[in-house]
């Protein structure tokens, strides 16, 4: 009899524990709503500015890359490091600048841990709602490469790669930023984009295969330790026929990545609420 009447009570906590995430998760986008006037412009101006630059501004005025004739396939390989540069930028964005106003000055996360649910699983939704705005940032490029490059972009979709690295991708961005929120002070918001966000991006192969750091052994090396660069190799390999990195090498890396960030964030998460 107590296996049997313990089953419904089970059965209720976990009906109220996912209501109580999904609440969250409304909350999150409830207030999304009522700032798109800012999530807009912050997901929109940087792949724009980048595609236009990049794929208008310097063929039309003759200075394309790689030549008139590399510069449609400097711009087919440039829309995959876009893509992967703009779940960065978003997740940190959507995640740790939130998180360092929360614990800073607003304290709005002593409302958050109010919630009937443990510590780990309101961490786990600032990762999810952070998660799922990488993705709709991450479609907005596509309209981008499609109408504003001054070159052809010849996108060859990999639908399994893409469909299977794209939420990977939105997760690895979001843990990510749930690592520097817990990590940064509100004084330190500075800190973490001119020290840390900065070379990530431009150390992230963006803008070049990784293969083509050959001749710069050191390097290549190097930039192994940085999240970005298998972000953009998998865009690649799921976006275009342009050689990059084996995807046997990427899920797994950055899936190890994904775990080492939200384990750190997870732990920091809960040592700044119960500090």
């Amino acid at each position: 009899m107590s296996d049997t009447s313990q089953r419904p009570e089970a059965a209720q906590r976990s009906a109220s524990v996912a209501g109580t995430f999904l609440a969250l998760l409304q909350r999150d986008f409830h207030v999304l709503r009522h700032n798109l006037k800012e999530f807009i412009p912050r997901t929109v101006l940087q792949p724009l500015l980048l595609v236009f630059v990049f794929t208008y501004v310097f063929p039309s005025i003759g200075q394309s890359i790689g030549g008139k004739e590399g510069a449609g396939a400097f711009s087919t390989m440039l829309v995959a490091g876009v893509l992967a540069s703009v779940i960065l930028f978003q997740g940190i964005q959507a995640v740790a600048l939130p998180l360092v106003q929360e614990f800073g000055y607003t304290k709005e996360i002593e409302d958050r841990v109010l919630a009937p649910l443990p510590l780990a699983l309101v961490a786990i939704g600032k990762v999810v709602a952070g998660a799922l705005q990488c993705m709709l940032a991450a479609l907005v490029v596509f309209p981008i490469a499609t109408f504003v490059p001054a070159t052809p972009v010849h996108l060859q979709y990999h639908w399994p790669i893409l469909l299977t690295f794209v939420p990977l991708a939105c997760v690895a961005s979001a843990s990510l930023g749930l690592m520097f929120g817990t990590v940064f002070s509100p004084r330190a918001v500075p800190i973490l984009f001119g020290v840390i966000i900065v070379p990530l991006t431009f150390l992230g192969c963006i803008y070049f295969p990784w293969a083509q750091l050959h001749s710069l052994r050191w390097l290549q090396v190097a930039v192994l330790a940085n999240p970005l660069v298998y972000m953009s190799e998998g865009f690649r390999a799921a976006l275009t026929d342009v050689p990059s990195m084996s995807i046997l090498i990427i899920y797994p890396v950055l899936l190890a990545f994904t775990s080492l960030f939200l384990w750190v964030g997870m732990r920091g998460f809960q040592r700044r609420v119960l500090s």
